[in-house]
Formats: structure tokens, C-alpha cells, sequence
């Protein structure tokens, strides 16, 4: 028993020898693609050396719609009564957002009330005054007149007795001090009185501008439509860290976005572009746009401009991003506003060209070439190599349409 299991051992390890042997000595066959990819034919074709970017879709004709920013001391939040459906189609006028109005018409209704009464206030005061100054005037003639009386007493004193004289000559000083008095508390009472008319005329125009204030907010509570669009609702954190959708009832801050108006014939991506791609860049060169959430989908559009400063990057300090907006060509529903957008900007085109793959081209010093089938081997053929892109080269002498070249040819490609 004990041979048998031995002999047993000793055939499956010979087994697994042979097994190793035999995969060992089996040459792995490439597949037929492999075999295609090591060489290229020459083909003439148009040639395009484009520099890739990417950037975010934006309406060139857009606004944003934010709860109102009030007149006067009110910092109180805006409750949302009626909000348009996310992307209806509206037109110019109207209304996309209305918020709770009550308190500025409460607040206008008071500040008109408030007026109301200062103006009364104001009508009372200056008939008050009317009056106590018919009152004054003619206390102020009496006294004039009792005055000159008691001058024509003082042309008798030469015939009087001198007690008597002296008596009207007391009477003369008592009525000239009584006028003086009279004079300089009238002019008092003028003065007290239109400072108290001008303190209710304050008050009465602070009053009219808190109404007018109140009753500009109330009409702010309704907001509309100030281009033709689409309507497209803003998102906000709610309770539980959801970013959602505001809705009716929602309470707003002053100044915050709620709805976006967005016109999308006229659509463009804003880019940013990399300091060492900036001198290559022009305005007007053509571009072609793809949306990475639609890869079916590509328009044509142009560089339509290209900011003159640039922003430090967020990567070195020592590297700078410029903004650089691309107009798109053509409208289609699913190119909407914050897509994410490939940009391939053609820098150079030359039709008719000779061109082969990059990876065919080896440089060895100043003296390009490549690796030309003859007779089932490659053989070595200098070439004058034109513009290069990522991916091709342009053969400008040194190769005919049709040539089989090998890939890869030896060395990397500078």
C-alpha cells in the first residue's frame, strides 16, 4: 500500500514537469490587431494641429434672479409664494419668483398713516402760528401806541410841576423798555415757531420716503422675466446636508439666487488655458467642441476671446491659467449651461498633406527618419519632417502615398 501511493506522488509531479515543459516551450502567437498596429501606411489627408482643452457651458445670454435686496432696515428673510416650473420657456415680463409681500404692505400702510397724521400736525402748527402772531402784532402796535402817547406827555413837562414831569418821564422809559421787550420776544416766537414747522416737515418727508421705500419693496416682492429663456431653479442645502431644489414656501436670504434665466441660442465655454498654450491661441481660430456627458454630440465654434490677464494657479505659484471663451456654432436641447465640455482648438491646417504617426518618425540628431518596408524587412529612410501634433507628423520629402512604415520605430519621439 504504502509503494503504491508513492508511485502514485512520483507520477503526478512527473506529470506537472511535463505540463511546465510543454507551456514553456510554447511560443505565444499575437493576435492579428498586434500585428496590424507595428506598421502604418503613408496617407495624404488634411493635417490639423490642435491643442486640447476644457471647459464649462455657459449661456451668453443669461441672468440670475435673486430674492430682492430691500430699502431701509430690514434684514428679515423672504418667504418664496409662488415659483416658476424649472424649465419652462418664458418670455420677457413674465413673472418667475414671488415672495410674501404682507410686511411691506403693512409697513407702507403705517409709514402712509404716519404721514397722514404730520402733515395734519403740520396744518395745525402754522394755523397756531397765524394766530399767535395776529396776537403778537397787535400787542406790538399797542405798545407802540402807548408809547408815542407817552412821548407827547413828555413835550408838557416844561409846564408841569416837577413831580409830575418826573412821573412822565418813568412813564416814557416803562413803555420805550416795554416796546423793546415786545420787539425782541416777537422775533423769538417767529423763530421758535418755524424751527417747530421745519422739525415736522422733517419728519413728514423722512415719512414720505419710508412709504415710498415700503411701497417699492412691495412691488420688488414680484420678480420678472427680463429676457426671453428657459427658467432653470437653483439649488441650496436644506436640513440633512441635501442639496436641493428651492420650492414654494422655502424662506430666502436678501440677495440670494433662486432662478436662472437662460437663452440657449446662443451658447459658448469658458476655458481655461495653460501660460505655455497662450501664444499659440488667437482669436477666431476654429473649434471643436464636444460634451463629455454626450459624447455623440459636437459642435463647431470659434475662440471668441482670451482674457489679457492671467490668475495664479491653484497647482504653482509660478504657473498662470487664463480665461479663454469659445463660441458655440448651432443649438441643441441637451447643450444646456454647466456641462463639462472638450475643446479642440485647430492651431494650423495644411490640406493634402503626407502624414504618418508620430511613433513612425525617429529623430537622431538633426536628421529625421523612418523605417521603410522592402521586401518583408524594414529599412532605414531619411525624411524632412513637416509640423507635428500629438498623435501625426507631416512627411514634407522623403516618402510617396502608400508606403508601409513601421511604428515604433526605435527610439522616443521628441
Amino acid at each position: 500500500m504504502v509503494k503504491s501511493r508513492v508511485f502514485a506522488a512520483a507520477l503526478a509531479l512527473a506529470g506537472v514537469s511535463v505540463a511546465g515543459l510543454y507551456l514553456r516551450a510554447t511560443p505565444r502567437v499575437p493576435e492579428q490587431g498586434a500585428r496590424a498596429n507595428q506598421s502604418a501606411t503613408v496617407k495624404r489627408q488634411d493635417f490639423v494641429r490642435s491643442v486640447r482643452l476644457s471647459g464649462t457651458v455657459e449661456a451668453v445670454g443669461a441672468t440670475t434672479i435673486a430674492a430682492p435686496r430691500l430699502s431701509g432696515q430690514n434684514n428679515n428673510s423672504l418667504v418664496i409664494m409662488r415659483l416658476i416650473d424649472n424649465g419652462r420657456t418664458v418670455k420677457p415680463g413674465d413673472p418667475l419668483v414671488e415672495f410674501d409681500r404682507q410686511e411691506q404692505l403693512r409697513n407702507a400702510l403705517d409709514r402712509r398713516a404716519e404721514l397722514n397724521d404730520l402733515e395734519q400736525q403740520i396744518k395745525k402748527r402754522q394755523a397756531e402760528e397765524v394766530a399767535a402772531r395776529a396776537t403778537d402784532d397787535s400787542t406790538l402796535e399797542q405798545s407802540r401806541s402807548s408809547q408815542e402817547k407817552a412821548r407827547l406827555e413828555l413835550l408838557k413837562n416844561d409846564m408841569l410841576p416837577k413831580i409830575q414831569a418826573e412821573k412822565n418821564t418813568l412813564a416814557f422809559e416803562e413803555a420805550e423798555a416795554k416796546l423793546k421787550q415786545l420787539q425782541e420776544t416777537y422775533d423769538l416766537r417767529r423763530r421758535a415757531a418755524a424751527a417747530d414747522i421745519k422739525i415736522l416737515e422733517i419728519r413728514r418727508d423722512r415719512a414720505a420716503t419710508n412709504m415710498r421705500q415700503a411701497e417699492s419693496n412691495a412691488q420688488k416682492m414680484l420678480v420678472t422675466s427680463p429676457l426671453p429663456g428657459v427658467a432653470v431653479i437653483k439649488t441650496t442645502w436644506k436640513n440633512g446636508g441635501n442639496m436641493t431644489e428651492f420650492m414654494e414656501g422655502d424662506e430666502v436670504r436678501p440677495g440670494q439666487p433662486v432662478v436662472e434665466v437662460v437663452n440657449p441660442a446662443v451658447m459658448r465655454v469658458r476655458a481655461r488655458v495653460n501660460q505655455a498654450d497662450m501664444n499659440e491661441l488667437r482669436v477666431g481660430q476654429a473649434v471643436h467642441v464636444g460634451l463629455d456627458a454626450y459624447p455623440e454630440l459636437s459642435f463647431s465654434g470659434s475662440v471668441d476671446q482670451i482674457s489679457p490677464i492671467g490668475q495664479q494657479s491653484t497647482l504653482s505659484p509660478k504657473v498662470r491659467n487664463f480665461i479663454v471663451l469659445v463660441l458655440v456654432k448651432g443649438s441643441h436641447p441637451n447643450l444646456m449651461p454647466d456641462l463639462t465640455a472638450s475643446l479642440d482648438v485647430e492651431l494650423d491646417k495644411i490640406a493634402g498633406a503626407l502624414v504618418v504617426p508620430r511613433d513612425a518618425v525617429v529623430i537622431d540628431g538633426e536628421q529625421a527618419y523612418v523605417r521603410v518596408q522592402r521586401g518583408g524587412k524594414f529599412d532605414r529612410q531619411d525624411v524632412t519632417v513637416g509640423p507635428m501634433n500629438t498623435h501625426e507628423a507631416v512627411i514634407a520629402a522623403g516618402l510617396q502615398e502608400g508606403t508601409t512604415v513601421a511604428r515604433n520605430a526605435g527610439g522616443s519621439v521628441k
